[in-house]
């Protein structure tokens, strides 16, 4: 359903996904042609549960154990356009892991996944990890649907612990970060093995991919691991560096305006953007105390530890709740430990393939300017800038779902989204360098939720 704006539908989706699950699991109704391929194992897997489904999409998969809409709730434009009728396998299941944030199927076990086989195979595989705190189907709509559509195989990760309570996870500051990077590797060469037993053949080309903390996983995997893909979508990634600019950076100070103890000028100054203040009432009451205690309890939880304390909450009301000693938090006069916990997780710039990232100029959670501007300068600084194009999207912001509200402010990222991943795969493939960096206009009429030109590459079929 729609919410108002006064009732914050991410917050929605976060509590239903801290508190609820997704119904029990079923058995598949019905088969198809994967039938015949015979048992597919995923190597390292705990535990998995294999089906052949009529089709692959979310379309397809409403109402089934295979998909969770609430884990998607904000992620895209209502009236976005989604492509169905992918007949293939999907394999669900977890690895070894020693936490329990995700009950999803009943299962209480982290570190799960979602492989997804298409019986018409183009010879690709994309892999993925959850935005935010989402968990392993958070990108079905966003990702999932359209690469599936296009004959790639598809992975994803919940990234090895999710939910609001995420920081508990692990016994020294960074540890549950640290294993986001670790999950999403251990996926990546699983997926590529289990796509080998499926079809025959390993991947002739692998992407990664991601959007929000699923960027950063993108931008951390071509820097560390770039022989396990050939490129990347990065859209708005996460930026974390030891020495910042970082979300421990940026966010004190909105918190401090939530609060009454900063001004308009002090957000500007920290790289919000002017002319998103209209989002900015939407942002205080969903997105800024809460992401800002998270990230601060995973790093540096001895500088409040009452607050967020053993769990950020079991209400909308208390999960929301900003700590108000963060509205004095100071990243860069705090110890050095909580720089080396950073830096542990922290991005260099040094990707190893190419790389295409897209932010929106109204992003009022991770503001460009502290942001993506500084990854690109990253990247060129160490010597890769010939590796990356960076698209600025006018109107963009950091989740789609607030086109709904303000459809005369704003536009999807995701037609962009789209484009970016065509291009990427005529770049890799093809040797069809993209332009340079540039800002991708928001045109004045048409259809801006399902279609975007990012320099003339447009969504196939479009």
């Amino acid at each position: 359903m729609r919410l108002s704006r006064s009732v914050p539908f991410l917050a929605a989706a976060v509590v239903a996904a801290a508190l609820t699950g997704p119904a029990p699991a079923a058995e598949a109704a019905g088969g198809a042609p994967c039938e015949a391929a015979g048992p597919v194992r995923v190597p390292g897997a705990a535990f998995q549960r294999s089906a052949c489904l009529a089709d692959l999409t979310t379309t397809g998969l409403a109402g089934t154990p295979y998909t969770d809409p609430a884990d998607q709730a904000g992620l895209t434009a209502r009236a976005t356009r989604l492509p169905s009728g992918v007949p293939g396998m999907q394999i669900d299941g977890y690895f070894p892991d020693s936490s329990h944030f995700n009950t999803t199927h009943g299962w209480n076990h982290d570190a799960q996944f979602v492989i997804r086989l298409p019986d018409h195979w183009n010879g690709g595989l994309v892999v993925t990890g959850a935005p935010g705190t989402r968990k392993q189907y958070a990108t079905d709509k966003a990702i999932s649907d359209q690469v599936l559509a296009l004959g790639y195989a598809y992975a994803a990760t919940d990234k090895g612990n999710s939910g609001v309570d995420f920081y508990r996870d692990g016994r020294r500051p960074g540890d549950a970060v640290a294993e986001w990077n670790e999950r999403t590797t251990q996926l990546a060469r699983a997926a590529k093995r289990v796509v080998a037993q499926r079809y025959g053949q390993a991947p002739r080309r692998t992407y990664a991919t991601g959007m929000s903390n699923g960027g950063y996983l993108t931008r951390w995997q071509l820097e560390n691991h770039p022989e396990l893909y050939d490129g990347g979508v990065d859209w708005e990634g996460t930026l974390w560096t030891a020495g910042g600019p970082n979300l421990l950076t940026s966010l004190p100070t909105a918190v401090a305006w939530q609060l009454g103890a900063a001004r308009d000028e002090d957000l500007y100054a920290a790289g919000f953007a002017r002319g998103s203040e209209f989002l900015w009432p939407y942002h205080e009451k969903a997105y800024w105390g809460l992401t800002q205690k998270l990230y601060r309890a995973e790093f540096d939880p001895s500088f409040d530890p009452a607050c967020p304390g053993p769990s950020a909450g079991s209400t909308l009301e208390q999960i929301l709740a900003p700590c108000a000693s963060d509205a004095s938090y100071d990243y860069a006069s705090r110890p050095a430990s909580v720089r080396r916990a950073v830096a542990r997780v922290a991005l260099t710039g040094r990707i190893g393939r190419p790389l295409i990232t897209l932010h929106g100029d109204l992003d009022a959670l991770l503001p460009k300017a502290a942001d993506s501007d500084v990854y690109a300068r990253m990247i060129d600084a160490s010597g890769r800038g010939r590796l990356h194009r960076f698209y600025t999207i006018e109107g963009g912001t950091h989740v789609d779902g607030l086109y709904d509200t303000w459809p005369e402010r704003l536009r999807p990222l995701l037609p962009c989204y789209r484009s970016a991943f065509s291009a990427l795969v005529a770049w890799v493939e093809q040797g069809a360098v993209p332009p340079a960096d540039h800002t991708v206009a928001r045109p004045a009429d048409g259809d801006v939720v399902d279609t975007c030109a990012v320099d003339g590459v447009r969504e196939p079929g479009r």
